[in-house]
């Protein structure tokens, strides 16, 4: 009688099998695509204890047993000041999908938390700098963070809408603090919808952000708050019902910026008018 497969071995199956289009596809595709990873790497996997980075974190796993380009990923948890059913929730988490953590702790919540001007901008950045650390502690060239095609859209359109810029989140960067590292982005062309389906087809929970605004958005009456990246999902799921296509089209804008046509841009940070060469010619 054939052995009954353990609950990770389903959960894995399901990304190779069930949601292999959905999922491991657009993983391999980004990873090509943007040369995301290379011979030697040692990795960081950045596990936040949301569905995002644990997806992230089994895709890498899998990878790693089949990968034709010899790499090295090892799987961090930053503790930024998680209650204890929080980490108790990332710890099972971790165990159930054979995840293999390495947790550290940090004080970010508690100091992010006392700013009542971009507390979340503040949190994000001195998280960056905790993993970067940790990671290059390790022996890490790069990290990797779960954000997903979904999150590069959102964070295009709330960077015209309230940002007043035309700015991407690019699928990798290097570290201009931490000398030699990088930040990768491997679920670059992977759906929220389908890590949600994904998620729900082996009924796991994870946690959410954690902190007190997410928890305030949680408790409002339409799940917004006063969350700028919740109205923009609103808004995108509203377009969404005219044209289906909307988010994609967002997607490929960014992918083929025709600098010809603006009257200004930034590159290195210097900004430039069209007039630049515009009265040279």
């Amino acid at each position: 009688m054939k052995n009954e497969m353990e609950p990770y071995q389903k959960i894995e199956r399901s990304i190779i099998k069930k949601y292999r289009k959905e999922l491991w596809n657009p993983f391999i595709g980004a990873i090509k695509r943007y040369e995301l990873i290379c011979p030697g790497d040692k990795i960081a996997v950045c596990i936040s204890g949301g569905k995002d980075s644990m997806l992230m974190a089994k895709l890498f796993q899998i990878l790693g047993r089949f990968s034709d380009v010899p790499f090295e990923a090892v799987f961090i948890v930053m503790d930024p000041g998680y209650n204890e059913l929080n980490r108790r929730k990332i710890e099972s988490n971790a165990e159930l999908l054979h995840i293999p953590i390495t947790v550290f702790e940090t004080d970010i919540f508690s100091v992010a938390n006392k700013q009542e001007k971009n507390p979340c901008y503040l949190c994000a950045r001195m998280r960056r700098g905790h993993l970067y650390s940790k990671a290059k502690e390790l022996g890490c060239n790069k990290i990797a963070l779960g954000h997903h095609f979904n999150d590069v859209i959102e964070t295009t359109v709330m960077g015209m809408f309230y940002g007043s810029q035309l700015q991407a989140m690019p699928p990798k960067l290097h570290s201009l603090n931490f000398e030699g590292m990088e930040l990768i982005r491997p679920l670059y062309c992977v759906h929220e919808d389908d890590i949600l389906a994904w998620k729900r087809y082996n009924g796991l929970e994870f946690i959410q952000c954690a902190c007190r605004f997410t928890e305030n958005n949680a408790k409002s009456v339409n799940g917004i708050g006063d969350s700028k990246r919740q109205e923009i999902k609103e808004l995108l799921r509203s377009l969404k019902q005219n044209d289906p296509d909307i988010e994609k089209s967002i997607f490929n804008s960014i992918h083929s910026v025709c600098l010809d046509t603006f009257p200004g841009y930034k590159t290195a940070g210097e900004a430039h008018s069209f007039l630049d060469k515009y009265n040279n010619r």
